[in-house]
């Protein structure tokens, strides 16, 4: 303000441009009691241009961090100024950080949407994989997510999830976008299937956890109460041996008279018969119930375009064998634990789902064949391509996925063995120009994008939302609106690039900064007035 006053603008004109009540300006030009508090070096410096915007950038941060980064609400915002002292410079009551925060999440959701339409025109073409689901917060919504990226391309409420309603949404989440969708991964409702195979034109992969939840929901809970029974079994029939023991050890210690004593040796057989009996049914109950979890997670384990042993592609018949195998164990368990009706029907609707999951790995090897067959290569890179650098890169993102250091470790060792070759100055493909093995490298990786199993993404932003809804009692529109800017544009990952970046294959500039440049000036504090002591309420009152 003061550089426009400079510039010649009179003073109520650059108060208004600034945006600044004149109360608050007159304000900063009388000398400022309440800064008393704060250091005389820093009251000094925030009386200076640059102080100001300083302490605009600290406030900004602290409802950034704290209210929309933190879901806290904006009473931590004025127990952070008063604790830091920073309530001595700037307005630190509800009043005027409330006001605060409503601008800059208005900001937020405006500069989202310009960035977004900014990058949208100067994106290059792309064929996208996209996870779909429902979250139930505040009343249905659809959320859309691309699974590499991690961009939400879409989080809209809706009335029904109906193919149409899935359509006409996923349309206006991608409206001016330069994409192709190939392939959507979900679960099996019906209305996503048809948005996705009818509406899109794309495959279908179903998640895999939705197969390994109806196996659990048959095996794991019915084998979990035969261990338990198996467990009370035990202990009961290790009473009774040891009741019969102690009762023999009783007997012979007080004096009897004649007669023929108890046959305490068949007696204490027997119960040691049961115990041992008893034992053995606890152990195989526990092996059962082991061999069940072990066969879930070997879905997981057998469900690759690679084997994740040596790294070879594994053919969707070498797959579907895989698959009939553990199912035929998990029918032999069933059959052995004896299953109700009920849980049996969960095993099969299970082992209906694998005929998509093997169609989800032609589909894959096929769409990656095109994809390097179109890029006209010699044979010997073409093969180097498929055998060697797009199975190399698959395994170094499996091993990301991977829960133990152990097997990432491993899977490492193996990527980076199957990529030695191709780093041979002999090797055909070391003979292209740098720009070349480049996009072949950005080819290669984009085919190991390809494959997608999981829609966990989307069940971790629901899992966000839930929580944040769970603080705040509900979500409005307006925030709902400002986590999502900030999910696509403002949260990195540890290589430092944003959701938006990865999605739109270019940076992009810091939505903090464009945000920061549009926040209207801190509010300075108000003089405090002393309240009125609360009178007792018994005070005598004079006749």
């Amino acid at each position: 303000m003061a550089h426009a006053q400079q510039a010649g603008q009179s003073q109520r004109a650059a108060i208004t441009s600034a945006g600044v009540a004149r109360s608050t300006v007159r304000h900063w030009n009388a000398p400022a009691e309440t800064s008393a508090a704060a250091p005389a070096a820093l009251a000094a410096f925030i009386e200076t241009p640059e102080g100001v915007e300083w302490l605009r950038r600290v406030q900004m941060a602290a409802h950034w961090c704290i209210c929309e980064q933190g879901g806290a609400g904006v009473r931590v915002v004025c127990d952070f100024l008063e604790l830091s002292g920073l309530s001595a410079l700037t307005g630190a009551s509800y009043g005027t950080q409330q006001a605060f925060q409503v601008k800059l999440e208005e900001l937020i959701v405006s500069e989202a949407t310009d960035l977004r339409e900014a990058l949208a025109k100067t994106m290059p073409h792309r064929t996208l994989s996209i996870v779909e689901d429902e979250t139930w917060q505040d009343g249905m919504r659809l959320v859309a997510i691309e699974p590499v990226s991690n961009v939400i391309l879409l989080e809209q409420v809706s009335a029904a999830r109906s193919a149409a309603a899935w359509s006409q949404a996923l349309e206006h989440g991608l409206a001016g976008f330069k994409v192709t969708v190939v392939q959507g991964i979900s679960d099996e409702a019906k209305g996503l299937l048809a948005h996705v195979e009818r509406d899109q034109g794309a495959h279908h992969s179903t998640d895999l956890f939705h197969l390994q939840h109806e196996v659990s929901k048959a095996m794991s809970l019915a084998l979990r109460r035969a261990e338990q029974q198996a467990e009370t079994d035990q202990t009961t029939a290790k009473a009774r041996w040891q009741a019969q023991c102690a009762a023999e050890q009783a007997y012979h210690r007080r004096r009897h008279g004649p007669g023929r004593p108890p046959a305490f040796a068949a007696r204490i057989d027997r119960a040691l018969e049961a115990y041992m009996q008893a034992s053995l049914a606890r152990e195989r109950a526990q092996a059962q119930r082991a061999e069940s979890k072990a066969l879930i997670g070997a879905f997981s384990a057998v469900d690759h375009p690679y084997e994740l042993e040596q790294g070879h592609a594994q053919t969707p018949e070498q797959l579907q064998t895989h698959l009939a195998a553990l199912f035929a164990r998990l029918e032999a368990l069933a059959e052995e634990v004896d299953l109700s009706e009920r849980l049996c029907a969960h095993l099969a609707k299970a082992k209906r789902l694998t005929h998509s999951l093997v169609a989800t790995l032609t589909f894959f090897f096929m769409t990656v064949n095109t994809r390097v067959q179109a890029l006209n290569l010699s044979p010997a890179i073409e093969q180097a391509m498929l055998n060697e650098l797009i199975p190399a890169l698959y395994l170094e993102r499996a091993a990301a996925r991977s829960p133990g250091a152990e097997q990432r470790h491993r899977l490492r060792a193996l990527s980076a063995q199957r990529l030695a070759p191709l780093q041979q100055p002999a090797h055909p493909i070391q003979s292209l120009d740098e720009a070349t093995r480049r996009y072949l490298e950005q080819v290669a990786g984009d085919c190991a994008d390809l494959f997608q199993r999981s829609s966990s993404c989307v069940e971790g932003r629901n899992g966000v939302l839930a929580l944040y809804q769970h603080g705040h009692h509900r979500l409005s529109p307006r925030k709902q609106q400002v986590l999502t800017a900030l999910h696509n544009f403002a949260i990195k990952r540890p290589d430092g690039t944003t959701a938006a970046e990865r999605f739109f294959a270019q940076p992009h500039p810091s939505l903090f900064e464009q945000v920061l440049e549009r926040m209207p000036w801190p509010a300075r504090p108000a003089r405090r007035r002393p309240r009125p002591a609360k009178r007792p309420y018994l005070t005598l009152v004079a006749a």
